[in-house]
This record gives C-alpha cells, structure tokens and sequence, in this order.
C-alpha cells in the first residue's frame, strides 16, 4: 500500500472494539538473505535506516489511534540475534549510525538496536503501544520444550535473560522498559510435525506430568522462572488451533480438515481450570492460529459435539465473564506433584551415547541413492524401546529430511552399527548428519551428536526442468503473469531459464506442467530469480496427485521474505511418500501492488 502507515491505521481501526495486536515481523523480508543473516541485516547501517524509518511511521499512526495496542517485535529475532552474536548483546549493530535523529543517543551495538523500539515508541509519544519482546524457546541452544526436557530450566532462562537485558528488559538509558514477553507454545499442529517430519511435538497434558518431562506443567514453569526472573507477564501466539476430532490431512475448508493438536483443547475443553494455571505464571492472552498454510482453522474446527471448537469454548468462557488475573509476582510455586521432584528415580545410570558416521559418498547427484551408517555406542546404562533418530540439514541448518527408527534397544555397553538410505536431496548444496538417541516418547534424550557426517549435493537440470529447449510444457493461468517464455536474460545453471512476465495486474496466479515424472517422496527444488522492489507477498509450489490418488493437492507456502532480490533462491516441496502420479505441478506467486517485470524460474529439480 502506500508509505503513510495506513495498513496499520485501517487495521488498528477495523479491530476497534478488541485490543489489536500487530505483530512486528519485517527484518527477514529486508534485503541480503532470510533469518541466518539477522545479524547481518542489524549492522547495515542503510538497511536499518529504513527498517527504523518503518518503525517510527508504525508508532505514529499507533499514536494517532490513542486506544492501547499491542505490537509485537520480531518472532524468533532476538533469538537469532543471540545465537548470531555468540550470546554477546555488545556485538556492532547499526543504530545510532542510521542517522536517524531519535536513536543519536544510542550504542551501535545489538544492546542498542533492542533499545530503539523502546527509544523510537517514546519519540512518537506513543504511550498507548504495548510492546512485546519475542523469546523463543530455543535461543540459548538449549529447546528445553520438544528435545532437551531434562535439562535445568532456570540456567536456560537466566542465559537468555542475561542477553535480553541490557536490550530494555532491565533499566536503560531510554527510561523505559518492555511491557510484555511474547512466546509461541507451537507454530503448527503437533500431527502435522509427526505425520510429515517424524518429529514429536506434542506435549503431556496431564496435571501431574513432571517438569522435567514434555509436558505443559514443563512449558508453564519456563514461564513462571521468566515471570519472576523479568517481572513481566506473557503473551503466548501462534498456538495452534488442531483438536482430537481432526482428520489429519492439509486443511482446504471442509468440515475437520487440519492435523490434530492438543493445545486448545488443554485450554478451553474444561472449564478454566488450565487457564486459571497459566494466569498465575504471568499469561495474560492467548492467541490462536498457526504460522503456516495447510493447518487446522478456528473456521473449520469442528469438534466431538457438532460444533465449531474454538468458537464455542471461546463464547462459553466470555459469557461466564472471563478471567480476573492475579496480582504481578504472585505465581505460586508448581505443585509437588508437577515438580521434577515428583519424577520416579531411575535404577542405575541413565543411557548414554557417542556416535560416528560416515556417508556412501562425499558427492553425489540429486536423486541418487545415498548411504549413511553411524557407529553407535552406549556409554551408560541400558535403553529399551528407544528411538535412534536421523536428522539431515542444509548449509542454512534448515532440516531436510529425518529418520526416526523406533523401538531401538541398546545394553550398557553396546556398539551397533547402523544405517539409512535415502534419495539425496533435490537441492545442491553441502549437507550435514545429527543423530539423536532418545527415549520413547522422544523424552528424555540420552544423546545428540551434532555434524556426525556430510556430503555433497550436485543437480543436472537437464535431467528434469532447465528450460534449455524452451518452456517444457509450462504455462500460466493468465493475468498477472501474461506469458511464459524460454530466456537467457539470467540462468541458475545452463544458459536458459523460464521467464515469467507481469504486465501490471495485482493478484494470485500461478504456472504449471502436467503430468510430471517427479517419483513419490522425492523433494523438488525450484530455482527463482526476483529483482529488487517486487510486489511479491509469498511464492507457494505445488503438486495435484491424479485420479489415482483423489486428486489430493498439497503446497508448501514461503514468504517472499525467503526470496533474495537480485539473486538465485530455493524453495522447495516434498511429493508425499505414498503419492499417485502427478497431474500438475506448478509455482503460485502473489502481488500486493500492480506490477510490471520479470521474475525467472529455472532448474526444477528431484
């Protein structure tokens, strides 16, 4: 839309009777790379300038609103910014060198680029914005609530508060400070990690689960340790909305459609007992929906009753009159029964492992059969029904693609040599191995070894979509994108590539082949080419199974924040290991503003 900040203006004013929430998500659509170069995005001094610039126009027309509103700054930054800056808030960062006169008084350092929130809300006179820092559970290195569910919690918040300090949760030179932390329990349905990642999110919802275990008693305590620690209250986003009665398929708008979770229902299912739990540990709002596509809805929830979940639990609760909340640092201590000490002693030492690996080969072309074996040794006591788990990640450290092997016992002492074959990777690039030895249930680990192998990653375009003998079959739907053509303007690889021209319409629209030769469970990667100052709002492949396997459509949606301008990008889409043949596969581009230009396409790979 326009530069005047009306966006957040209309939006502020269309949530009139609520109290709005905005959350502040800008750095990874910035120039120079996605969320790996936080960091390096904060020390451009231009690239703040504007980022800043942004801010401050946000806090005006929040001001202009003069009814309170909450906006909440960068989901998982800070905790890249820890992770990037080695934990070290001194670390250079462009503030005061952006030239922007309200931050002259600031340090240039990542303390500093945390306190121009604060600095540029008070500029505004914006006293009726709630600010909220983001603490991701994961930025000590430590993710106390899915893998690491042994570990101390209070080390973990005192590391992470030592760091977020100084950026305004304690006393600053700004003479103000955050007024909430922001947290997300999740950020899609518990089943869609299991039945498409073999990961294990979900969390024990029973009143007596132990701390030390995955559990919400675990996740509750984390927040009542940052409560007391920071003296603010928690606003927990992005919960997802899944329930027991949904079908566990990608959510397209009928009836249960979205994968099972069991964290509105833990809230809201019996009467509020829960929320009453979660009040008395600093949590002041809950906020429901899923951070990507193809999850369960609050529109299409229906539940066990007929009717839809989130809709009526939520009317029930209000009706009833709601929530008082509890005085600040009043949270009582966990019951005995949810404490860690309620947790049954182990007889003998717990299981222990190291482990080596080596691959099949060191290089290796896209699509090829791949061999990973790993030399496993117990160094402590016996593990039964276990799980060995296989993590493979690219050079961003982006998981692509995992292993769980179940049922795994190991004797004290034992060595095993194991293996996993794969098809390697669609995407070029170097790739790494974590194996990571658990107990069932994925709690608690016994074991993380971290880079026990690589190899390497080549593709042949010519084997699958390089555009080199023009476009290949593919076409587009029509306007925005008014034609499709072979082009040597820029290449990833060959001397072709597909360029997509818009002629000035705004909206969605795709291009697609039919009928491609791409194998069930392979991972297609494609190659886009954007310039600077596209319109585009996210890019979403997708796959159309035919009558074989009901016409099923899946995509996987990415942010046009993910899609470096100037440059060759990646994104890809997992075929799903029992797929039919396709009938389609094909890229989904969408604009926000009319434009005009070229965006290219290239080396669709398998």
């Amino acid at each position: 839309g326009q530069y005047d900040g009306s966006f957040a203006r209309g939006y502020m004013r269309d949530s009139d009777n609520f109290i709005p929430v905005l959350t502040w998500y800008q750095m990874n659509g910035e120039p120079g790379g996605g969320e790996a170069q936080f960091l390096a995005k904060a020390q451009n001094a231009a690239t703040m300038k504007t980022y800043f610039g942004d801010f401050k126009l946000l806090m005006q027309r929040a001001r202009d609103y003069k009814k309170p509103v909450i906006v909440h700054i960068e989901p998982d930054g800070f905790g890249f910014l820890e992770q990037q800056a080695k934990d070290n808030p001194e670390t250079p960062a462009a503030v005061a060198s952006t030239g922007l006169p309200e931050l002259a008084g600031l340090p240039n350092t990542v303390a500093g680029w945390g306190l121009a929130f604060l600095q540029l809300r008070k500029a505004a006179n914006a006293s009726n914005v709630v600010l909220a820092v983001h603490v991701s559970s994961w930025m000590t290195g430590v993710e106390f609530a899915t893998h690491d569910v042994t570990a101390p919690l209070q080390p973990v918040v005192d590391k992470a508060y030592a760091f977020l300090a100084p950026m305004g949760l304690a006393a600053n030179a700004t003479g103000a400070t955050w007024d909430l932390l922001a947290g997300d329990p999740l950020d899609r349905d518990a089943d869609f990690y299991v039945k498409t990642q073999g990961a294990n999110p979900w969390w024990n919802a029973g009143d007596a689960a132990p701390v030390n275990s995955a559990s919400f008693n675990r996740y509750a305590e984390w927040l009542r340790l940052w409560n007391q620690k920071a003296g603010k209250r928690w606003m927990l986003w992005q919960i997802p909305a899944g329930n027991s009665n949904h079908l566990n398929v990608d959510n397209k708008g009928k009836d249960r459609e979205g994968y099972k979770d069991n964290r509105a229902e833990y809230f809201l299912q019996n009467g509020t007992e829960h929320l009453r739990k979660f009040a008395s540990m600093g949590v002041v709002a809950l906020l429901f929906g899923a951070g990507a596509g193809g999850q369960s809805s609050y529109q299409n929830d229906t539940w066990t009753d007929g009717k839809l979940f989130l809709k009526s639990h939520a009317a029930s609760f209000f009706k009833a009159g709601g929530l008082a909340l509890p005085a600040l640092g009043t949270a009582p201590l966990v019951p005995a029964s949810e404490s860690a000490s309620a947790a049954p002693v182990p007889a003998g030492p717990p299981p222990k492992f190291t482990a080596t690996a080596s691959a099949s080969a060191q290089t290796i072309e896209s699509g090829e059969k791949l061999t990973l074996t790993a030399t496993i040794q117990n160094v402590g006591g016996p593990m039964n029904d276990g799980i060995v788990d296989w993590e493979l990640t690219d050079g961003s450290g982006k998981k692509a693609a995992q292993q769980p092997q179940v049922a795994q016992s190991f004797a004290a002492g034992e060595t095993r040599q194991m293996t996993w074959t794969l098809p390697a990777p669609g995407a070029a690039g170097t790739y790494k191995l974590a194996i990571g030895l658990f107990a069932a249930g994925w709690s608690p680990m016994h074991g993380w070894i971290a880079d026990a192998a690589s190899f390497s990653v080549t593709v042949n375009p010519k084997e699958h979509y390089g555009f080199e003998d023009g476009v290949q079959g593919w076409a587009s739907g029509g306007n925005p994108i008014t034609s499709v053509t072979s082009s040597t303007e820029q290449k990833f690889a060959g001397a072709h590539s597909l360029a997509l021209a818009f002629t000035g319409g705004q909206g969605t629209q795709d291009i697609k082949v039919g009928n491609p030769p791409v194998p069930a469970g392979r991972l297609v990667t494609f190659q886009i080419w954007v310039p600077a100052g596209h319109p585009f709002v996210f890019v979403q492949p997708f796959l159309l199974q035919n009558g074989q396997g009901n016409w099923a459509w899946k995509g996987d949606w990415h942010s046009a924040g993910d899609l470096k301008p100037g440059a060759w990008s990646a994104v890809t889409l997992q075929v799903p290991a029992n797929s039919a043949p396709l009938a389609q596969l094909g890229l989904q581009f969408a604009t926000n503003a009319p434009w005009t230009g070229t965006i290219y396409v290239d080396s669709i790979s398998w």
